[in-house]
C-alpha cells in the first residue's frame, strides 16, 4: 500500500477492541433476533456493511469482519475511485472491522427481528485504518484530551419529507395525511405542520429512543415538508456523531413504514431552504468546568476567543468537509439564513459562528455552516482541530458582528467545490490533524466526482445553447 505516514499518528489509545461478552449477553437477552446488520460509515457519510446470521456475531467481536479497504475510496455513487490507490492497485484487499462497543441494538422498524452494530476499520488489530472517519475523530479527540479539554457537543439535523411516488427525479412534498393536499408553503415552528405528520414524527422519536438515541425536539422548518430534529448534548464526541448517523437511519426507515420518503440532500429545491446540520460545542477542563463560561454576561473567555479565532481562520480550509458535494453550494443564500462568510456574533443567526445567549453554564459555539450531507465525524474532527489550532496559537478572532452579517464586507467563503478542495489540499493544519493520506484520498475522490459532473450536459444547456447560435 502506498499510504504510510498516517499510521504513525495513531497510538494504542486509539484502539478500542470490543469484548465478545457484549454480543453473548445481547443475544441471550434477545433470543428472537435472526440477523445482525454490520454498519460501516464511508467517507461520504453513507452507511455500508453487511448482514450476518446472529450466531456469527460473537466471532465478529472476537476476530472481526473482513470488508474491502476500497469502501474508503468510493465516490458518492459507491464506485471505487482507482486514483486513490485503495482499489485494484492493492488487489481490492480487505481490512478487519470490529464492532463498536455499546452500539449493538435492535432495529425497531424491521418486520423481522434484526439487530445492528456499528463497525470501525483496522489494518491490523492494533493499527486503526487511516481512512476511517470514526478513527480520525478518535485520534483528534485524544489530542484534545491530552491538552486537558473534553468537548460537549450536540447536532441539529434538518430534513425534508418527500413523496415516495414522485413521477420523475425531481422531489415534491408529500400529500398531507390530514388535508389530502400537497403543501405549497409552511410556517416556521408551525404546530399545525407538526400535527399533520404527528404519527410519523412520534414514531421517529419512539424508534430513536428505543435505540438509545437522545432525540429531543422536532420543529417545522421554513419550507413545505421540512423539519428539524435536535439531539441532546453529550460529553462523548464519538457518541454525538454516532447519534447523528443512527438518527438519520431511523428517520429514513420509519418514513418508509409510513409510505413516505426522506432526503438529507443539501438543496433539494431551488426556491426553498436547504438542509443544514448545526453543531454545538463547548469545552470542559479536567475538573469538569466549562471553559467557555464567562464571569459576566456578554463577555467571552480567552479560551473561547482563541477557539473562535481558530475556527474562523481555518474555515476556508475545512469548508469542503462541511460542504462535500456539488449540490452543497446551492444552499448559500442570505434569504435562507446560510452564512456566506467567516463571521461570529453573540446571539446572531446571520453569522457562521453563533454564541447562543441562554444559560451561562451552557455557553457554547454553534457552527451554522454545514449541510446534512456532511460526514459528522469529519465535521467534528475539523472543528476540534481548528479549536486546538486557535488555542495553541492564541489566535484572535475578528470583531463580533452586530446586526445583519450579510451586510458586512468580509472575506467570503468558497463558493464552489473546486476552490474548497484546493484550500483543503493546501492546508498544513488539516493535514496535521486529519492526516495527509486521508486528505489526499478525500480530495482525489471529490475531484473525480467533480470531473464526472462537469462532463454531463444538462437539459438547461440544451434549452439555452442548442439553437441559440
Amino acid at each position: 500500500m502506498r499510504y504510510q505516514t498516517d499510521r504513525e499518528m495513531f497510538t494504542a489509545k486509539d484502539t478500542n477492541l470490543p469484548d465478545a461478552q457484549e454480543a453473548i449477553a445481547f443475544l441471550n437477552a434477545n433470543p428472537d433476533i435472526e440477523f445482525v446488520d454490520l454498519l460501516l460509515l464511508d467517507m461520504n457519510g453513507i452507511v455500508r456493511g453487511k448482514r450476518i446470521e446472529k450466531d456469527k456475531l460473537p466471532k465478529a467481536y472476537e476476530q472481526g469482519i473482513a470488508l474491502p479497504i476500497s469502501i474508503y475510496g468510493m465516490n458518492i455513487k459507491g464506485n471505487p475511485v482507482e486514483e486513490t490507490g485503495l482499489g485494484l492497485e492493492i488487489g481490492e484487499s480487505d481490512a478487519i472491522c470490529f464492532p463498536v462497543t455499546g452500539s449493538l441494538t435492535r432495529q425497531p422498524w424491521q418486520k423481522r427481528p434484526i439487530a445492528q452494530v456499528m463497525l470501525e476499520m483496522y489494518e491490523k488489530s492494533d493499527t486503526p485504518f487511516f481512512g476511517d472517519p470514526r478513527m480520525i475523530l478518535r485520534r483528534v479527540l485524544r489530542q484534545m484530551q491530552e491538552r486537558g479539554f473534553n468537548p460537549v457537543s450536540a447536532f441539529e439535523l434538518e430534513f425534508y419529507l418527500i413523496d415516495s411516488k414522485s413521477p420523475d427525479k425531481a422531489p415534491q412534498p408529500p400529500i398531507s395525511p390530514i388535508t389530502g393536499k400537497r403543501p405549497e408553503n409552511t410556517q416556521v415552528y408551525s404546530l399545525d405542520d407538526l400535527d399533520e405528520y404527528a404519527d410519523l414524527l412520534t414514531d421517529i422519536i419512539d424508534a430513536a429512543r428505543e435505540q438509545g438515541l437522545p432525540a429531543d425536539t422536532i420543529v417545522a422548518e421554513s419550507a413545505p415538508g421540512q423539519f428539524e430534529i435536535n439531539l441532546k448534548h453529550t460529553d462523548d464526541a464519538l457518541a454525538a456523531c454516532d447519534h447523528s448517523i443512527l438518527l438519520k437511519r431511523v428517520i429514513k426507515q420509519v418514513a418508509h413504514d409510513h409510505d413516505l420518503d426522506i432526503t438529507f440532500m443539501a438543496k433539494p429545491y431551488a426556491d426553498q431552504a436547504g438542509n443544514g446540520m448545526h453543531l454545538h460545542i463547548s469545552l470542559l477542563d479536567e475538573q469538569g468546568n466549562n471553559v467557555f463560561q464567562p464571569e459576566e454576561e456578554g463577555q467571552v473567555t480567552d479560551t473561547m476567543r482563541y477557539a473562535l479565532g481558530g475556527l474562523l481562520e481555518l474555515m476556508p480550509q475545512y469548508f469542503s468537509i462541511l460542504c462535500p458535494n456539488i449540490n452543497s453550494y446551492r444552499r448559500f443564500s442570505p434569504e435562507f439564513y446560510v452564512p456566506n462568510a467567516a463571521t461570529w456574533g453573540l446571539e446572531n443567526r446571520t453569522t457562521a459562528l453563533r454564541i447562543p445567549g441562554d444559560m451561562p453554564e451552557a455557553t457554547r459555539i454553534e457552527h451554522r455552516v454545514a449541510g446534512t450531507d456532511a460526514n459528522p465525524y469529519l465535521m467534528m474532527s475539523a472543528f476540534l482541530a481548528s479549536i486546538m489550532h486557535g488555542i495553541d496559537n492564541k489566535i484572535e478572532p475578528c470583531e463580533p458582528i452586530v446586526g445583519n452579517a450579510y451586510d458586512v464586507d468580509t472575506t467570503p467563503l468558497p463558493t464552489n467545490l473546486r476552490d474548497a478542495l484546493r484550500a483543503l489540499s493546501s492546508s498544513e493544519v488539516m493535514r496535521q490533524f486529519l492526516g495527509t493520506d486521508f486528505v489526499d484520498v478525500f480530495v482525489t475522490c471529490k475531484e473525480k466526482e467533480l470531473e464526472e459532473f462537469e462532463q454531463h450536459i444538462t437539459n438547461l444547456e440544451y434549452d439555452w445553447y442548442l439553437h441559440a447560435f
